[in-house]
């Protein structure tokens, strides 16, 4: 049986659209690749598949390493065997995308940190205090993600408080929605000309709500207008 972390969700340019990664990015950590005669194995599969899809967990696990990439170029050796001896740690097929080692195995992070040789700059949980915590880009990573348990269940794409956009692969299809309701739907009707107090009305949402879809869209949309 397919478990939730397990289904294919995306292609990879949805997927790496939705993460804001160049898709060739995406592609090396799914698949890995060859650079100067040398072949680097994949980041965040234990092998490459030949598989053009992603995963739940591998596009919440993507998430991670798109945000330790966009504040710190963490070198993908140091960072592909520290996420093994997480998996050989913890015992799952992904550690980044469980609830654990972030909130209870803090522990385990902090010894697989040291034997992967992972560099102090680039940890996720540090010791303050005698207490380990977690570095800022890892907190950011586990404020993004609605955790159900110990598996991820949704995810944030606006890095803002109190916006109800969400990512969840129980939703329609895993594309960003407001409580339930299309964000595309939402600004597809706005750009034809309905009142986002009517909207909220609609759909049984609030005005935030409306306005937390529309600046989503909206900044989607000049994202990819810039890059055509």
């Amino acid at each position: 049986m397919v478990t939730v972390l397990e289904r294919e969700m995306y292609t990879e340019a949805e997927a790496a659209r939705l993460l804001n990664v160049a898709q060739g990015t995406l592609h090396y950590w799914l698949e890995g690749g060859t650079s100067r005669r040398k072949a680097y194995k994949p980041v965040l599969r234990t092998e490459p598949t030949g598989k053009r899809t992603v995963t739940w967990a591998e596009f919440v696990e993507a998430g991670l390493l798109r945000q330790y990439r966009r504040h710190h170029k963490v070198p993908m050796a140091e960072l592909r065997a520290f996420i093994d001896r997480m998996r050989e740690d913890l015992g799952v097929p992904y550690p980044l995308a469980d609830r654990r080692p972030y909130v209870v195995n803090k522990d385990l992070v902090l010894k697989a940190q040291v034997s992967s040789g992972l560099d102090p700059e680039f940890h996720l949980v540090a010791a303050i205090s005698g207490q380990l915590v977690l570095t800022p880009p890892s907190q950011n990573f586990f404020d993004r993600v609605d955790w159900e348990g110990d598996q991820a269940a949704g995810w944030l794409p606006i890095a803002e408080e109190g916006s109800t956009v969400r990512i969840r692969p129980d939703v329609r299809f895993g594309r960003p929605a407001v409580k339930g309701i299309s964000t595309a739907a939402i600004w597809e009707q706005e750009d034809a000309g309905e009142d986002v107090e009517d909207l909220a009305a609609l759909y049984s949402l609030t005005v935030a709500d409306v306005r937390w879809a529309l600046a989503y869209e909206n900044a989607e949309r000049a994202k990819n207008s810039r890059t055509a």
